[in-house]
């Protein structure tokens, strides 16, 4: 990293899957605002399914997620009843029926046995149209894949799994609270080709205690060895006063910020050297994937899920904490497991919070999103540089920099500046200053 750019990457920044950002959700929309809007939506509008799983065997201490170790079998019981009921009210709310994409998040979706795996599917097909779907995604721990979870996984359609990989060294494995061989996950992909499920994905993880270039470059090499079809590498958010059990680790052992921006780059180069294209700041794919081509074609965008090829009219997330993205803005459901299920077995909708989005928002998420799947800018569908004179302002010490060039009413992101993209688009944030939300360092 050039040295003038570290004063830049230790600043904090959202991730921008969203736009407005989660911290600036709030409890104006409610369960009956989200009622009303899943109501609104269109019979011919194609969804995309969320199913959050908020259970895990056990807690890795690096997680940010809302998620919860999960010892006996009533919670993941009680877990699945409760989610069955919120489909039927999704089901009974809206006039849209045709499902296009299902994604399973959390969590450990993989900790529900087959059975119950299936009577959540064959509800969703019961209350909406199938026949529309693409894209059936899940997310796995390589710890728990069984035969027999691959088998009803093939069986209900699923045709993308994405594994927990982050780090494959013994030693950071043992600093972060999950122990996992390579040999674990190197099975888990066999069991999942086995079955026919070929379009794998792999989560690598930069920042961890104990990381150094040598072992990060030997954990990206092992994993690209089993050819995933796509790799996503995200900066590890220290977060303690989020989620206290990141404080089991040693901080003394976390990377600094140059560290940090060396370790992405050097998994970043071995990713490259594999054969592996950049997708965004932070996704790796196989030239032939389809987010590849969807970036080639300029038809890349971002949601909750990370960088996708396609979008949905409307994106339903169903489970604590899951959010949804409506043509009306976001609403969230209860983080917390117990609220959320008393307020799905009461007969309402768990909405917590959300954003009623404005004309404005819109126009400025179109913009961060096209910034940070492009790297390329055109303000001149956005009113052109007049419009954004106290932005471009912001940007000048950036561009002074390298970070960004502006040359008319264009927007460019250097090769070598993209993974702190983000500063980039905060500049566009209208909303960055309000409140006091805490983000992530920019690498």
């Amino acid at each position: 990293m050039r040295p003038s750019w570290l004063e830049f990457a230790e600043q904090s920044t959202p991730r921008y899957t969203s736009y407005p950002t989660a911290p600036h959700f709030n409890p104006s929309v409610n369960s009956a605002t989200f009622r009303a809007w899943l109501g609104e939506l269109a019979s011919d509008a194609l969804l995309s399914v969320y199913l959050h799983t908020p259970y895990c065997k056990q807690m890795c201490w690096y997680c940010g997620c809302h998620a919860l170790a999960a010892k006996r079998d009533g919670p993941l019981a009680e877990f699945v009843d409760t989610l069955l009921c919120e489909i039927d009210l999704v089901g009974g709310a809206t006039p849209a029926r045709r499902i296009g994409e299902i994604h399973w998040g959390g969590g450990t979706p993989n900790i529900l046995s087959p059975a119950r795996f299936c009577a959540i599917i064959r509800r969703l097909g019961e209350r909406f149209d199938l026949t529309s779907l693409q894209r059936h995604a899940v997310e796995i721990d390589p710890r728990l894949m069984t035969a027999a979870h691959a088998e009803v996984f093939a069986d209900v359609g699923v045709n993308r799994a994405s594994l927990g990989v982050q780090d494959l060294d013994p030693g950071v494995q043992a600093s972060i609270g999950r122990v996992q061989p390579f040999e674990v996950v190197a099975d888990a992909a066999a069991i999942l080709r086995a079955a026919g499920i070929e379009d794998l994905s792999f989560d690598l993880m930069y920042g961890l205690p104990q990381q150094t270039r040598e072992t990060v470059r030997r954990t990206a090499e092992r994993a690209a060895s089993l050819r995933p079809a796509r790799l996503s590498v995200f900066g590890y958010a220290h977060v303690p006063w989020f989620k206290a059990r990141q404080r089991l680790m040693n901080e003394a052992e976390l990377p600094g910020t140059a560290a940090r921006y060396d370790l992405a780059d050097t998994i970043r180069e071995t990713l490259f050297e594999a054969g592996y294209v950049a997708i965004g700041y932070d996704h790796f794919a196989l030239p032939t994937d389809p987010i590849a081509v969807a970036a080639k074609t300029g038809a890349l965008t971002r949601n909750f899920q990370g960088f996708v090829e396609e979008q949905c009219d409307a994106l339903v997330g169903l489970g604590p904490s899951a959010v949804s993205t409506l043509p009306q803005g976001y609403a969230q459901n209860e983080p917390e497991v117990g609220a959320w299920r008393g307020a799905v077995t009461s007969g309402g909708f768990a909405t917590k919070r959300g954003f009623a989005l404005t004309a404005e928002d819109r126009r400025r998420r179109e913009l961060i999103m096209r910034l940070l799947c492009d790297f390329r800018l055109d303000l001149g569908p956005f009113g052109g540089l007049e419009a954004f004179k106290p932005q471009l302002l912001e940007l000048s010490p950036l561009a002074s920099a390298g970070l960004v060039e502006i040359e008319g009413n264009v927007l460019t992101i250097p090769h070598e500046a993209r993974p702190l993209a983000r500063l980039v688009a905060q500049a566009f944030d209208a909303y960055r200053s309000v409140g006091a939300a805490r983000h992530s360092r920019a690498v």
